[in-house]
């Protein structure tokens, strides 16, 4: 039986900031600039405008460049090469951004400084107390490191108090705060009669009054509210304290969880890009969509066994008049799992499944331990044959954009761990393409947001099923068995090719499996230039997909030379940077 090299132990919290900075260069400034090297066994990246010549260990590189690196970034001065902490490193890449934008961005060191204390306080509670009893919530509060081809993934407001008291990785859980408003400055709406059970099972409250659940940490930046505290005073609202069964956040951290019932709460907390609350347009919309994808849903279920869409059918808020609270106290209820998941088997979060560095038994060279090559490519086209196909067809065939990236996809596995079922979670960012006739019946405040051009939504779906989902969870596979990259990307490829049959060969399905470039997020320039997630562009890859490529790599592997330590696919001979060092 064949087994892979052994998982990388956890890093430095300045080596994992150090290379998700690196791999922002790579995919949105150094590679499309054609300022990049490997040469033995090394990663080179030139920062052209500041002068700056770097260089990486690689462990393992990817067809796709996501590559793996391994120790300290260096920096060539003066032909001599040394160490280069994080914090010089966001200065070099602070510097160039500005020659090459003609702008700065003074948030820009501030962010990642803040990046590197999320990160380091997840490595540092990562030991400490037991991980949940249940797999799946494990999973959930497993991801230490974050988006590694985002420039601050772990940066985030609130005090350290505040976050160990409520993040994931610290493996919080907490009662929900209660709250009783008088009905008639209650807003909801419900997609069906029984859909705000979510919010009843929390407690009862006294005559005339309803139930509104509160995020206790949102509650604290909320209780002050000149509104709120007027409301108080004449008691139309009433603070039952806390109360109940406690909820654990999930990966998201503003999404909890309490073994039924999900229910998404708006934070006024910055994570990442973004203020995470829930706006009233996507209040409404949560409940229109999960209206508009119930035929949809009940199609892809029957047509790909093992698709699931969690519907998100009602929301609840304070109406006192102001639009800070209506969004503030805002929250959503999410399809829990039980309705949808087939007996027997185990939810893991599919981003836990792809990670790096094992944190749980949910990451997958955990699963494959021990399985032969030939049973991991089994697994492998299991995954893709219940991942892909219902993607593409609710964009070809029900003109709906989901977004099935790593965070957004729940994988049902079996008592082997193979693969079974996948669920598609989080309306926020699922949308429709302009024309749908369900936008027809929609206030335009809610349709807008809900709904992109076909371009646009394509490159969505393609970004987030290929470039995010599956070239990571590929990545995670050839960690194991380092030799399969080739075999791993043709199956992807046979895959999209079936699908391209299916649907009557789309022109936008042929050319992604002839190979055209991907849309990779281009979260460092967006996070540069200061624009909102939704506002984000893409910048364009070369696709492992290419048939010659492939080709190539199983006829001919000695045209290549080999990644650090001999055992990764075969990589181009060394192409050098466009001037010597």
């Amino acid at each position: 039986m064949t087994t892979g090299p052994s998982a990388p132990t956890s890093p430095l919290a300045g080596h994992i900031v150090a290379h998700t900075l690196l791999n922002c260069l790579l995919r949105e400034v150094c590679g499309p600039e054609h300022q990049t090297a490997v040469s033995d066994g090394h990663l080179l990246l030139r920062l052209p405008r500041c002068g700056e010549l770097l260089r990486v260990r690689l462990r393992r590189t990817s067809l796709i460049g996501a590559h793996r690196f391994t120790g300290p970034v260096t920096a060539q001065h003066g032909g001599t090469w040394s160490a280069l902490p994080w914090q010089a490193l966001a200065e070099c890449i602070h510097r160039e951004l500005a020659l090459r934008t003609g702008f700065r961005n003074d948030e820009f060191l501030d962010q990642v400084a803040a990046s590197h204390a999320g990160v380091a306080a997840a490595l540092a509670t990562a030991g400490a107390g037991d991980h949940p009893a249940d797999p799946y919530l494990a999973s959930e509060q497993s991801l230490l490191f974050g988006h590694r081809f985002h420039p601050t993934p772990k940066a985030r407001t609130g005090t350290p108090e505040d976050w160990r008291r409520y993040a994931p990785e610290a493996r919080a859980r907490f009662a929900l705060r209660h709250l009783a408003v008088r009905r008639r400055y209650v807003r909801q709406e419900a997609a069906a009669p029984g859909a705000p059970a979510a919010f009843e099972r929390q407690g009862g409250v006294p005559d005339g009054y309803v139930l509104l659940p509160a995020h206790p940490w949102q509650y604290g930046m909320l209780r002050d509210h000149p509104a709120l505290r007027a409301a108080v005073a004449r008691r139309d609202v009433l603070d039952l304290g806390p109360r109940g069964t406690p909820f654990a956040p999930t990966a998201s951290v503003r999404t909890l969880y309490d073994g039924r019932d999900f229910l998404k709460f708006s934070l006024n907390v910055r994570i990442t890009n973004c203020l995470r609350k829930n706006a009233e347009y996507e209040l409404a919309g949560a409940v229109a969509l999960t209206r508009l994808l119930a035929p949809a849903a009940a199609d892809l279920a029957a047509r790909f066994p093992g698709t699931a869409l969690l519907g998100e059918p009602a929301y609840r808020t304070l109406d006192l008049g102001s639009r800070d609270l209506a969004e503030g106290f805002g929250v959503i209820a999410r399809d829990g799992l039980g309705a949808h998941l087939a007996p027997g088997l185990t939810a893991l979060l599919a981003a836990a499944v792809a990670d790096e560095y094992p944190s749980c038994g949910a990451q997958l060279g955990r699963l494959l331990d021990g399985r032969s090559q030939a049973e991991a490519l089994a697994w492998w086209d299991a995954y893709l044959r219940l991942l892909i196909p219902p993607v593409l067809a609710a964009y070809f065939d029900h003109g709906v954009v989901l977004e099935p990236h790593l965070q957004n996809v729940v994988i049902g596995i079996d008592d082997r761990g193979s693969p079974l079922q996948v669920v598609f979670r989080d309306l926020e960012g699922t949308k429709l393409l302009t024309g749908h006739p369900g936008l027809a019946g929609l206030d335009e405040m809610v349709a807008r947001p809900m709904t992109y051009g076909r371009e646009r939504g394509w490159d969505r779906v393609v970004y987030c099923l290929l470039v995010n989902h599956v070239a990571e969870m590929l990545a995670a596979l050839a960690d194991r068995h380092p030799r399969l990259e080739g075999a791993l990307w043709s199956a992807v490829r046979r895959v999209l090719a079936d699908r391209a049959a299916a649907h009557g060969q789309p022109p936008l399905l042929r050319a992604l499996v002839a190979g055209v470039p991907l849309p990779a997020k281009a979260n460092l320039i967006t996070r540069w230039q200061r624009l909102a997630d939704r506002d984000a562009g893409y910048v364009r890859i070369g696709s492992p997909l290419v048939p010659d490529v492939l080709s190539a790599l199983r006829v001919l592997p000695e045209a290549g030379t080999r990644a650090a330590g001999g055992d990764g696919p075969p990589v181009p001979p060394r192409r050098p940077l466009e001037t010597t060092p």
